[in-house]
């Protein structure tokens, strides 16, 4: 299906960063970034490549209001009102839990954009956004239920032209690094350039990253061995909301080698994992290794443990 929004400019650029190379045991010219936190949309992200397609699906369908479910820093939520706003739609957010005192780092943007968030309390999220649009479809509003982070085996096919992109842009990639949240950005990568090549670092959104991955393979046509997998879940620390000591480090010395700012969640638990695979050899000097900054700025700045 022709997507009918397009959002993004690609490809996406490749930065070199020596200096993090050599402060992990990488050659000069072994590590890149590649800069999918620079997508203009809403703040930037990788979820803009999987909401052209799922926004794409939802206009088709003559769709007047997304909704979509996260925690309450969520990137995929952020950009969901983005995109709304961008297609003159209405939008529900359906976060965990319950308001904060004070709306900070994403949260802010979600209402800047103009959308509507709906708390979950005690209830799952998706029990509640089951009945939203239950509320919504009844009262005419026309919903479109994006899932959690965007992610579907449609969707992932974003991350498949990532993939392309960095083929041609990167001669003798050997590794690509990237965080695995809902699993449809390491599913895209992998479902190109195959299992050895892409490390997926855990972030813990998912009780089992490596069938969460699998599963989205197989439904895109490209199955794999869900023990071929390279999926790190040795960053997760106490879990998904929380900031581990390495996960810190890390992105201190992105920050402070490269000038690179990352966030605590995806990209900083990403640059801890590359970390830990430069220091276990399994990623070694010579080979061509390629960090995705997926973006998620604005959720540093609303991360409880930060600071």
């Amino acid at each position: 299906m022709q997507q009918p929004v397009r959002w993004l400019t690609a490809p996406t650029p490749v930065e070199p960063a020596p200096r993090l190379a050599a402060a992990i045991g990488l050659g000069p010219d072994d590590l890149l970034v590649k800069r999918d936190d620079l997508i203009g949309l809403g703040g930037g992200g990788n979820k803009v490549r999987k909401l052209e397609i799922t926004c794409g699906q939802a206009v088709a369908e003559g769709a007047r209001t997304l909704v979509t479910t996260g925690a309450p820093q969520s990137n995929h939520a952020r950009l969901t009102a983005a995109a709304g706003a961008r297609l003159g739609l209405d939008v529900v957010l359906v976060l965990a839990g319950t308001p904060p005192a004070r709306a900070v780092g994403n949260l802010v943007l979600d209402a800047l954009f103009g959308a509507h968030i709906v708390w979950s309390g005690d209830r799952a999220p998706a029990e509640t956004a089951a009945a939203t649009v239950k509320a919504l479809a009844a009262d005419g509003r026309a919903p479109f239920l994006i899932p959690f982070g965007g992610t579907t085996p449609e969707s992932a096919g974003g991350y498949a032209t990532a993939a392309r992109e960095l083929l041609d842009q990167v001669p003798g990639l050997a590794h690509v690094v990237v965080s695995a949240g809902s699993g449809g950005t390491m599913a895209g990568l992998v479902s190109v350039l195959g299992p050895d090549r892409v490390l997926g670092v855990s972030c813990g959104a998912v009780s089992d990253a490596r069938a969460t991955v699998a599963a989205l393979l197989e439904a895109m046509g490209t199955p794999v061995d869900p023990e071929a997998l390279r999926i790190d879940t040795g960053q997760i620390g106490r879990g998904y909301p929380h900031l581990s000591d390495t996960t810190r480090a890390a992105m201190e010395l992105a920050a402070r080698t490269e000038g690179l700012a990352v966030d605590a969640t995806y990209v900083g638990r990403a640059v801890a994992g590359l970390i830990a695979a430069a220091s276990q050899g399994s990623i070694r000097p010579g080979e061509r290794t390629v960090l995705v900054h997926t973006g998620g700025l604005p959720g540093l700045f609303g991360h409880p443990e930060v600071g």
